[in-house]
């Protein structure tokens, strides 16, 4: 054995050598293993290890003669079998080899789960095991299995040198398992950390020292607007602004310290559109902890930003709509007490003579009645409006009852011109969207005039041939109205975005006024423009279509043979009526009052025949155009004139005026009333 030390030493260094080879293989490494102890020892040699599972892995075995080694393979082969057998436990608690012989030339029949019929083989054809050695397989301080060597031949036996053989070689593959199954390990770990990259939705950048990429994902090829391989060796800093590249600088020191980083930054992607994320950064180090680069995570947080936006601007105007809810409810109310007191006050204007400390005061309350009626007749131009409910605008109306909403939005230090003549052509739409749209503008001339200014406000006629504006621009008999302001202007880009929803210049202002403002305009038929430049003001044109000409209502006397002078007023404020009747009931009309719906139609229906129909607009039972709907079931040419404390504007789909309707607006004196009588049922001598 002596002589063989040296030969067997290199030999075992050999199979070190092959099995370090083979370690990324692992069934290599037990072919390899089994190959030199049959090629060292002699006859066969098989590994049986346990898998993951904990159950044995099917053998590899070899031969000296190959065609014994599927044979020898089948009858030693341990497959899906648990180590809870004597010899598994046996190798498990010694750690020490088990060498079988058989007795006076007879075949092994003690071997781990023996298959007697394959041991006993009268005619020989059958593969028999004379001597064999099992060796455990230790990885990791724990048992993995065995290598086990198996002779043929009679009478054969393993000798004390072969068995401390065959231990070497077990433990040179024991090494080489646990080799094998660390890079396993370590491959499958890469595999996953692999796939995670790959399915998560951020984007992952694996970036070196100077920021540029050494790997990307696909979700961060989306990100960018550019494919994945197309980023390898493409700098960070080319997406970034000039105050993100001084943050990527600061981040990558950071890294570099074995610090990680966190924070927002806005991403200019291939297509030139910018969006906002969220960047993770931490250091990457190799085996030997050197530092290596930076691992960048990065998350797209635009959409959210967006809809956090939106929501804030959903809150706000549903805030407005409730607030407008209010405001138009507290309105109408008090319209209903200054109808009262104005028309008390107008009976007392017309029965006192005119110098007296009594005419005199009630002309003050006329007065004051009148700015009332201003102010809440803008209040209820903000309040909420169910749709779509047009009527004529005068410009010089417009004007001047929004003057005083201008002063309130540009403040002391802002002077505030109105230029316009008393023949400007009126404009047909809602009034309170085109009031709020020059407020917008109000306000926006305001912000651009921090330290003062002047906001000049003109309205002229003009005669516009097509095309002349813009290709979709309104033509024929225009109303130019020019809101100018003497701030600090615009740039063109910004000029350009500046009727964009959502775009402002300023952090804490929703970008929805211009952008509102167009709206309003373009919903009146109308074309918007703006001029402006840094340092010299903005002007706003706005083109509106002037509204047709229009001619009073009338009756078609023929049809209405019954005589014109019976008013039904209908009122469910008694007050409110009993003014109405105390108004009108001097000019000659006879007058029948009902406080609620139900009792007028059952009047109607029992055979009263009013000429005119005067009805508020909101009732508890019935509205005013739903009891007008039912009296002309039976009159079918009955005028009607409503009263409500609701602008036309604000009371949207609920009203709908035909050319045998109007609406007066409370509160109304009485030359006010009796104008609308006379326009819907023409001039009435008093009734004797």
């Amino acid at each position: 054995m002596g002589v063989m030390a040296y030969p067997l030493r290199y030999a075992l260094a050999d199979l070190a050598l092959a099995l370090s080879r083979a370690a990324e293989d692992a069934g290599q490494v037990r072919a390899t293993a089994a190959r030199a102890a049959a090629d060292m020892i002699g006859d066969g040699a098989g590994v049986q290890l346990l898998g993951d599972d904990g159950r044995y892995e099917p053998i590899t075995y070899l031969h000296a003669d190959d065609e014994l080694a599927v044979p020898y393979a089948r009858l030693l082969d341990r497959s899906g079998e648990q180590p809870d057998d004597d010899f598994s436990t046996s190798l498990a608690a010694s750690r020490r080899p088990v060498v079988l012989s058989g007795d006076e030339g007879e075949p092994v029949t003690g071997l781990p789960r023996p298959r007697h019929s394959a041991y006993l083989d009268p005619g020989g054809q059958l593969p028999v095991v004379h001597a064999a050695v099992l060796c455990p397989i230790i990885v990791d301080n724990t048992y993995m299995g065995y290598l086990i060597l198996t002779r043929s031949t009679p009478e054969s036996i393993y000798t004390e040198a072969e068995v401390e053989l065959a231990r070497d070689i077990a433990g040179e593959l024991s090494l080489a398992v646990s080799s094998a199954r660390a890079i396993e390990r370590l491959r499958a770990s890469e595999e996953r950390y692999r796939r995670v990259l790959e399915t998560i939705p951020e984007g992952v950048l694996q970036l070196d020292n100077e920021g540029r990429a050494t790997y990307a994902n696909e979700p961060i090829g989306v990100v960018l607007g550019m494919p994945r391989h197309q980023l390898i060796n493409v700098s960070l800093r080319g997406f970034l602004d000039d105050h993100g590249q001084a943050e990527l600088t600061r981040r990558l020191a950071e890294c570099k310290a074995g610090r990680s980083t966190v924070g927002a930054t806005r991403l200019l992607r291939a297509d030139g559109s910018h969006r906002s994320v969220r960047m993770s950064m931490m250091p990457l180090e190799d085996e030997n902890g050197r530092y290596m680069g930076v691992l960048c995570m990065v998350t797209d947080t635009t959409d959210h930003i967006d809809a956090k936006g939106l929501k804030r601007q959903l809150d706000h105007l549903r805030r407005l709509d409730s607030m407008g809810q209010l405001i138009g409810g507290i309105s109408h109310d008090f319209n209903n007490l200054m109808t009262v007191v104005a028309g008390s006050a107008d009976m007392i204007a017309t029965t006192t003579a005119e110098g007296t400390p009594q005419h005199q005061m009630a002309k003050d309350i006329l007065d004051a009645v009148g700015t009332g009626r201003t102010l809440t007749h803008q209040l209820l131009a903000f309040g909420r409006t169910e749709g779509n409910r047009p009527e004529i605008i005068p410009i010089p109306d417009l004007l001047t009852d929004v003057q005083s909403l201008f002063s309130r939005t540009l403040g002391e230090r802002i002077g505030l011109d109105l230029a316009f003549s008393p023949d400007i052509w009126p404009v047909r739409g809602e009034r309170g969207p085109l009031e709020q749209a020059l407020v917008n503008l109000a306000a926006n001339a305001r912000d651009a005039m921090l330290h003062g200014g002047m906001l000049r406000v003109a309205a002229t006629n003009e005669v516009v041939e097509p095309g002349q504006l813009a290709e979709n621009a309104p033509a024929g008999r225009i109303v130019h109205m020019v809101i100018q302001d003497t701030g600090t202007g615009m740039t063109d880009e910004t000029r350009r975005r500046a009727l964009e929803p959502f775009f402002t210049t300023r952090p804490t202002a929703s970008g929805l006024g211009l952008a509102t403002t167009a709206g309003i305009v373009q919903g009146f038929g109308g074309h918007i423009v703006l001029e402006s430049a840094p340092r010299m003001g903005t002007t706003v044109h706005l083109y509106l279509p002037a509204a047709e000409e229009r001619t009073a209502p009338a009756i078609d006397r023929q049809t209405t043979p019954q005589v014109i002078g019976r008013v039904l007023i209908v009122e469910d404020q008694p007050e409110v009526a009993k003014l109405v009747q105390r108004l009108i009931e001097p000019a000659g009309y006879e007058i029948t009052v009902a406080t609620d719906a139900l009792t007028a139609v059952t009047q109607v229906a029992a055979g009263a025949h009013p000429d005119l129909l005067i009805t508020d607009v909101v009732m508890p039972t019935m509205t005013g155009p739903e009891l007008a709907g039912a009296l002309r079931t039976h009159h079918p040419d009955l005028p009607v004139l409503y009263m409500s404390g609701y602008t036309a504007a604000s009371l949207g789909p609920q009203l709908h005026l035909d050319a045998n309707s109007m609406l007066v607006e409370k509160p109304f004196t009485r030359s006010t009333l009796l104008a609308a009588i006379r326009t819907l049922c023409g001039p009435q001598p008093p009734r004797a």
